[in-house]
């Protein structure tokens, strides 16, 4: 589950300088791997956003990063054209998919989903939660907790119709993109749309994360995990369009909840695959995360960075935890 757990940074692997035979057959692969990745191109482009694709420079080197996330090395690559969802699928969105399709997401099946311990009632505690992770007791699991009930079956989504749909696994993430004639993001895709065109910045606004003192997402203030100030308007998730576009027009990419990326989880694999419009790795045990939440702070989590990465297994579902999708031009 998706807890904006901290990872010790290490130093990220270098391949041999010289070229070797298990080098080029795992770029062979790679390359095979991009031309055969699935292409959607029948969904509608409402309410998406056109990206001309080119190059750029992808990853992250700097101190403020983890590298054993495998943000480095610095890379260029090419992509081709795509949509994107202009912003997170949002309840409404979620809501319209499930009556159409009859679908019947990972954590109602299962009966229950993590919730953060901040966002449940202080005196509906006790008869909420069931357990607690160990060492990391602000996750709850909530009976009853779904994308439908965020804070559990009294809860209700009836006044956040406009809010990123949350508690949705990779799988639902996937079904909802399928049935909508699109398709999950792949990670380059993603960095490339969140970087706005600014080269190899920490945000999709620039280096400082509050310019002039202005907050533009939605992450914690104060100290995690007890206590959020909400300094920037939110205590919890917030409506999508909460704060600014980067400068492809495009929104809430940073912070509000993380967002599911089609590709597998590697922190390595990246480093010596293709650069034109690359994939992640054939399988894994997680899949990508990107983008950060309302739960991250820099002396925790500190993955609301544009080339910050995570990851989680894909029948996982959290309260903040959400998707946008994308398609082929």
């Amino acid at each position: 589950m998706s807890m904006d757990l901290p990872i010790s940074a290490s130093s990220r692997p270098h391949p041999c300088c010289v070229p070797s035979k298990q080098r080029a057959e795992r770029l062979a692969e790679s390359k095979m791997l991009s031309e055969r990745r699935r292409r959607a191109t029948e969904g509608s482009t409402a309410a998406m956003t056109k990206l001309e694709g080119g190059s750029f420079l992808m990853g992250n080197e700097t101190d403020e990063g983890f590298p054993a996330d495998g943000e480095g090395p610095v890379r260029e690559v090419t992509l081709d054209p795509f949509y994107l969802d202009t912003f997170p699928v949002t309840n409404r969105q979620f809501q319209e998919f499930v009556r159409a399709a009859d679908y019947k997401t990972e954590s109602e099946r299962f009966g229950w989903s993590f919730v953060f311990h901040n966002q449940l009632p202080p005196e509906k505690y006790r008869t909420l939660v069931e357990d607690t992770v160990a060492g990391h007791e602000w996750w709850c699991k909530v009976p009853g907790a779904d994308w439908a009930h965020p804070e559990g079956p009294d809860s209700t989504i009836e006044e956040r119709l406009d809010y990123p749909v949350t508690h949705v696994s990779w799988n639902d993430a996937s079904a909802y993109a399928k049935w909508a004639g699109k398709r999950l993001p792949r990670e380059a895709e993603w960095e490339f749309a969140v970087r706005g065109g600014l080269e190899q910045k920490i945000y999709p606004w620039g280096d400082e994360l509050t310019p002039g003192g202005k907050h533009l997402c939605n992450i914690w203030q104060g100290e995690f995990p007890r206590h959020d100030t909400g300094e920037d308007g939110y205590t919890g998730p917030c409506p999508v369009d909460a704060f600014p576009a980067n400068e492809f027009g495009i929104y809430s990419m940073t912070g509000n909840v993380w967002e599911w990326i089609a590709d597998w989880f590697s922190p390595d694999y990246h480093i010596t695959a293709t650069r034109l419009n690359p994939v992640g790795p054939r399988g894994g045990a997680a899949r990508v995360m990107r983008g950060g939440s309302f739960l991250c702070h820099k002396s925790y989590c500190n993955r609301y960075r544009v080339a910050a990465r995570t990851s989680n297994t894909p029948d996982s579902a959290t309260g903040n935890l959400g998707f946008r999708c994308a398609r082929d031009v």
